[in-house]
Parts: C-alpha cells; structure tokens; sequence
C-alpha cells in the first residue's frame, strides 16, 4: 500500500494507526458493503461527508455508514440556518479526493469537522484512509482530537 496524505500526517503527528485494505466494487461503494468486505462492524465505520452551511461554509460530517446525516441537527450543530451536501462532481476540487475516498484527515483546507457521538461508543474506528480500498482504524480519541472534532448528534433517528 502506496503512503496516502492522511497517513503521512497521521505518521508525522505520531499517531498510531492500522491499515485495512478491501477489494472496491466500482458499482457499490457503499460504506456498508466496505465495512463487510473488511469484516468490521458497520456502527465503527465512518464515512465522511461535506457539505457547506449557508453561514459557516463547508463543513465535515463523519458518521456511521449505515445511517444517513440529519441535514437540520447539522445546521443547528454548525450555526447555520440550512446546510446541503457538496455535489460529488465538486469533492475533488474541494477536499483532494473522490467519492468512496474521502477522509477527514488531510483535505486541501482544514474545515470543521464533526463527528457522530456514536463514536464514543468504541475504542477504535475506521475512516477512509484517503483512497477507495484502505481504511484507517485508529483510537477514537486520536482522530476526534487530531481533526479538532466536535461530537455531536448528527444522524437521523431510527424509525420505529
């Protein structure tokens, strides 16, 4: 596995991490199917979204892969009246990487990040490692810390 920009930060900032690397299905990026195929639990799988907020900008959501981010406790987490997600078409340009590769560590610029409180719910987590096909398991503590991370709730609840 080629170094990528968040692991040479993370390794620079002398924070430990794990590689997991599993095959990518063009067709199916979903961060369910990742969390399969690397045989983790999907709740400890991260997956990180951007969006821009009609008074802050752009801001980072990282969230359980298998829940969906709740656009209203967002904005309200974040100051911001609404919030929308950044076009894939834009991400690149944006952050330096493309969807199914996109991690909260190392964007182009440095924007807020916030981070499921369900986090707090492990040890250790998952996030991409900044290429589709390896995500980074690090201590929870370690990347909320080093992103300078808000922990907020941020997904929609579960119907009943």
């Amino acid at each position: 596995m080629v170094k990528t920009n968040a692991m040479r930060l993370l390794d620079k900032a002398k924070i430990k991490y794990d590689t997991i690397e599993y095959e990518v299905d063009e067709n199916d990026l979903s961060g369910v199917t990742i969390a399969k195929k690397a045989n983790l639990d999907d709740k400890m799988v991260f997956k990180t979204l951007v969006a821009k907020g009609d008074k802050t900008g752009y801001l980072v959501f990282c969230i359980p892969v298998a829940k969906e981010v709740d656009l209203k406790k967002a904005a309200k987490i974040s100051g911001n009246k609404k919030i929308e997600m950044v076009h894939v078409k834009d991400l690149l340009g944006l952050t330096g990487y493309i969807r199914g590769g996109c991690s909260p560590v190392g964007m182009k610029k440095k924007f807020d990040t916030y981070f499921d409180e369900t986090c707090k719910n492990f040890e250790k987590i998952t996030v991409s490692a900044g290429v589709r096909g390896c995500q980074l398991l690090l201590n929870t503590s370690d990347i909320t810390k080093f992103t300078n991370a808000k922990i907020n709730s941020l997904t929609m609840e579960e119907c009943e």
